[in-house]
């Protein structure tokens, strides 16, 4: 059997793109070596916000939102969207200056995002601290449980007629004249196209086409705490980004921000560094004074993927007819899917509503490229 499409990689990109072209009328494989949506995809903060995003990315933030938004209807199944005001906050007047430009470039790009004061924010949000200077202040923001994500993803490719291979790791492509030959421990996989959505791992497995595309992995602490009385109603960053802090429905906290803890591509995410989750849970508790009352329930750290210039890696493979990838999304659970279902309009021979993030610019001349493996 041959399909149309194989997807190489499990996560909200991959997923996404498998729904779509799956729904458009193609035969889809998805091949993912765990669970869906287990890696970043599911252990992330589960924010969706325009203030921590790329302002390159915000036209496409804002259209993905408006998909969490409405996830039931598109998706079908609940994955615990909440759309609430989001706050970015400045303590300082250097963090006044950041916050007013960081603003202002996303405002440009098409972010309702407004400077308030720290009067005027506290009446947003009242359990912030009195310490506020400004905050940026937008009522495109929110939050989904990113647990939920694998789930849901899950019984809509189901519905959809995916052939959904999960704890299946692929080890490799080859060419043949009818399209590409995945391999797996469950024998070769036939397809007449090939998206790479790996995250982290689009590296490797753009090595199995002999591309050199750098990947860097970042190893994101997050902290959750045990389920406390309402303290917050939004969700609250700040200018440097830092922080990303909001509060369930049923109590309990997750405090972000990108510390970084230790790990890597091969192995995960190994140690969480004490200091780092002291210093991003005293920034908390500095923003919202009332979760000094809480106690840390459980940290863990997951792997986000990043190009070289922070703007993702979607669209055709140069100088391979009919393969693609997609991923390495900054802000990527917010952007995700916009950007997927994009890719799976092109694959599907739709002209996509926004450009695309072509790989070219990421690739070294051959030669160079070739002169440094």
């Amino acid at each position: 059997m041959t399909y149309d499409l194989a997807v190489i990689g499990g996560g909200v990109h991959g997923s996404t793109v498998a729904l779509f072209a799956a729904r458009g009328g193609m035969k889809v494989v998805l091949i993912e070596r765990g669970q869906l949506c287990r890696e970043a995809s599911g252990v992330n903060a589960g924010t969706l916000t325009m203030q921590m995003t790329r302002v390159a990315l915000i036209p496409y933030a804002l259209r993905a939102h408006a998909m969490w938004a409405s996830a039931r209807d598109w998706l079908g199944h609940d994955v615990g969207v909440v759309v609430c005001d989001g706050l970015s906050l400045a303590f300082t007047a250097q963090e006044e200056e950041l916050l007013t430009f960081r603003a202002g470039k996303r405002r440009e790009a098409g972010a309702p995002i407004e400077l308030i004061s720290g009067a005027q924010a506290c009446a947003v949000e009242p359990g912030l601290s009195a310490g506020v200077r400004l905050a940026g202040y937008c009522k495109v923001d929110g939050y989904a449980n990113a647990y939920l994500t694998g789930l849901a993803y899950r019984r809509a490719l189901l519905e959809a007629g995916v052939d959904l291979r999960e704890n299946v790791p692929a080890s490799g492509i080859a060419r043949e004249a009818s399209g590409f030959v995945v391999e797996t421990p469950q024998g070769p996989v036939r397809a007449k196209r090939i998206v790479l959505a790996g995250g982290v791992w689009i590296e490797p497995m753009m090595a199995w086409l002999g591309i050199h595309l750098p990947i860097k992995t970042l190893v994101n602490q997050l902290v959750v705490t045990e389920r406390v009385r309402p303290v917050m109603r939004t969700v609250v960053g700040i200018a440097n980004g830092l922080l990303s802090l909001k509060q369930y429905p049923h109590g309990t906290v997750v405090i972000g921000g990108g510390w970084q803890g230790v790990g890597d591509r091969a192995r995960g995410g190994v140690e969480l560094l004490p200091d780092r989750i002291i210093g991003n849970v005293r920034l908390a508790c500095h923003a919202i004074p009332d979760l000094k009352a809480s106690r840390i329930a459980r940290a863990w750290a997951g792997l986000e993927a990043e190009t070289a210039d922070a703007l993702p890696a979607a669209g055709p493979i140069p100088g391979i007819p009919d393969a693609y990838v997609c991923g390495s999304v900054h802000s990527g659970y917010t952007s995700g899917p916009y950007i997927a279902r994009l890719l799976a309009d092109r694959i599907l021979g739709r002209e996509p509503d926004l450009p695309l993030f072509p790989i070219d610019r990421l690739l070294a001349p051959r030669g160079v490229s070739e002169a440094s493996q």
